[in-house]
């Protein structure tokens, strides 16, 4: 009964990470979806109510719409030619998650930077970086 016991233990655990990851992953390729289609609504529909942006020479906490703006202004400015994501994983154990991307418009790279904060059963953009390369 014991091992029993143990085995649903560990099978709980796992399905609980699996579900995790699952939320996470969805989440981080329709994000890069948007991106990709220079679709700054549907990535403002993972922001949080306050987000920190950094784009280009705008810095700061903005509020969901701001930071919406701000981003739509990027992309009629730097049409996105390409996005991919190079690296992502966990921060902080299971409630946070970060990606760093890589964006080409034109001739130009940008680096990307996202972090998501799980609210609910979903993640949620807290920060938002696009740099030069």
């Amino acid at each position: 009964m014991k091992n029993h016991n143990k085995f649903s233990s560990v099978l709980l655990l796992f399905a609980g990470i699996c579900s995790i990851m699952a939320v996470s992953l969805t989440s981080l390729e329709d994000i890069a979806t948007a991106i990709r289609n220079n679709d700054a609504k549907q990535l403002a529909s993972y922001f949080d109510t306050m987000v920190e942006v950094k784009i280009m020479d705008k810095e700061g906490a903005y509020s969901k719409a701001q930071a919406e703006q701000i981003v739509k202004d990027f992309f009629a400015k730097n049409p996105v030619k390409n996005f991919v994501i190079k690296h992502d994983g966990p921060s902080g154990g299971n409630q946070a998650h970060y990606a760093i991307g890589a964006l080409t418009s034109g001739a130009t790279k940008y680096r990307t930077y996202i972090y998501m904060k799980k609210k609910g059963d979903t993640f949620i953009i807290q920060e938002l970086s696009i740099e030069n390369e």
